[in-house]
């Protein structure tokens, strides 16, 4: 059987081998799911909620041995690893808490006035998620989560070079009480991954990862007529106004850039500023930009660890090259280090311009591109000049005239005004354009793979 390797990508140690299932495998698997989900299904909401307090649970009760899982498969800094389980400990509470009240049936009068009608969000069976490498424990449980709640059962195939984060929480819920095979891990290639999304037991699909492989997996899955979600990531753009604070702006793009060392879908890439801060912004911006120092991710001190590959540290490298080769100016970093492991370090271009990959693509690494822009009106043109919208930030002190900005004109999912951050279990997470479509999190999550059944009663 062909096999994989998970590489730590700070020292390029092979971590561990996994062999790669047969499509039969695979296929058993997913069966197996769907007698499980066929159980699960007659519990009501409120039934099912203990069981994700008690993942909750133990995930907390882990939390030290899963962050450094993480960190060794894919080189996130310790402490955003022990953020993410904490995250994924809050989605799961969340999900248990707020499911049965957003999940209960309605009753509704009907226009005759004599009768009345029930609408009931039952679950549809087996999905299957299709997850990426950057956040390995948070990315299949935001899906894993509301769909538990809501009753249906999980297949997942995680990056492969997270593994081992896919095997182990399986095994933390199943540890918690979940019974066994609802949720299953299938560690396969593309070919029975398009045949898995073809099988009649699946029943939807939900994918984050590129908008290539999202364009092929939404048609394929509604080829099948399976409804999917897509997350496509972003090359957000956080726009500084006239009027905003440059000190603030400088400080929370710099954390932006950065988290996660880059490898964030909704992290800041375009920096788009207009004319009269732009000198300012730019010096202020380098400069915290060109105090970050990489190091070993399990070291608290460390502000940048690797990328999560050599295969990633080589796109990202490519794409500043040829964005220079095109124009692009750096003012800090762009250059390889002469080191073990997939590092690059925090890297500033000035100068972007459309046509080149820092303006027109996503950079998933610690690269920001700055963009000049004539005033407030040529900065959200600039901002909205995308394929995509997943994210996006504003810097301006009036708060109202940024809400209203982010309310009508900012084509994105998501807006953050003078700050960065990551997802919240009470608010929906999700895009537009080719960032995707559906949503996540904010209970939304939760009826994306429902059937909203109308039940018609006499009286």
């Amino acid at each position: 059987m062909p096999e994989i390797k998970t590489v730590n990508p700070a020292t390029e140690e092979v971590i561990n081998t996994y062999e790669v299932m047969s499509e039969a495998e695979a296929i058993g698997a997913l069966e197996a799911t769907h007698r499980a989900f066929e159980d699960w299904r007659k519990l009501s909401h409120s039934d099912r909620a203990p069981y994700l307090k008690k993942i909750a649970e133990k995930l907390r009760a882990h939390k030290e041995e899963l962050a450094e899982l993480m960190t060794r498969e894919v080189g996130k800094l310790y402490q955003d690893s022990l953020d993410e389980v904490d995250l994924c400990a809050a989605i799961f509470d969340y999900s248990a808490e707020a499911g049965p009240e957003k999940l209960q049936d309605e009753t509704r009068e009907l226009m005759n006035g004599k009768k009345r009608g029930v609408v009931t969000y039952q679950p549809i069976g087996v999905i299957y998620s299709i997850q990426p490498w950057n956040f390995p424990f948070y990315q299949p449980v935001r899906v894993l989560a509301a769909n538990l709640m809501t009753g249906n059962g999980c297949v997942l195939k995680h990056a492969q070079i997270c593994t081992g984060s896919a095997l182990r929480l399986k095994e933390i819920c199943e540890e918690a009480g979940l019974p066994k095979d609802l949720f299953n891990v299938v560690i396969i290639d593309h070919d029975t991954s398009d045949k898995i999304i073809a099988h009649d037991l699946v029943r939807g699909v939900t994918m984050t990862g590129s908008d290539k492989a999202g364009s092929h997996i939404g048609a394929l899955a509604a080829k099948h007529l399976k409804k999917s979600v897509l997350e496509l990531g972003s090359n957000d753009a956080f726009i500084v106004l006239d009027d905003a604070d440059i000190e603030t702006a400088a400080k929370f793009s710099a954390a932006g850039r950065i988290y996660n060392n880059g490898q964030t879908c909704i992290s800041a890439k375009r920096f788009i500023v207009t004319e009269k801060n732009h000198d300012a912004f730019l010096e202020a911006f380098v400069e915290q930009m060109k105090a970050i120092e990489m190091g070993d991710p399990m070291d608290e001190n460390t502000k940048l660890g690797p990328l999560s590959s050599q295969e990633q540290f080589e796109a990202v490298r490519d794409q500043v090259k040829e964005s220079v080769e095109k124009g692009a100016e750096v003012l800090c970093g762009g250059e390889v280090p002469e080191r073990t492991g997939a590092f690059y370090p925090s890297t500033v271009l000035a100068n972007v311009t459309p046509g080149m990959p820092a303006y027109d693509d996503e950079i998933f690494g610690p690269v920001a591109a700055v963009i000049r822009a004539k005033d407030d009106a040529d900065a959200m043109r600039i901002a909205n000049d995308s394929r995509y919208g997943l994210g996006g930030g504003i810097f301006c002190t009036d708060e109202d005239h940024a809400l209203q900005l982010a309310r009508e004109e900012f084509d994105t999912g998501m807006i953050r005004i003078n700050g960065f951050g990551l997802a919240d279990p009470n608010m929906p997470f999700g895009g537009v354009k080719n960032s995707g479509y559906g949503r996540e999190h904010g209970g939304f999550g939760m009826t994306e793979f429902v059937n909203a059944k109308a039940v018609f009663l006499p009286s």
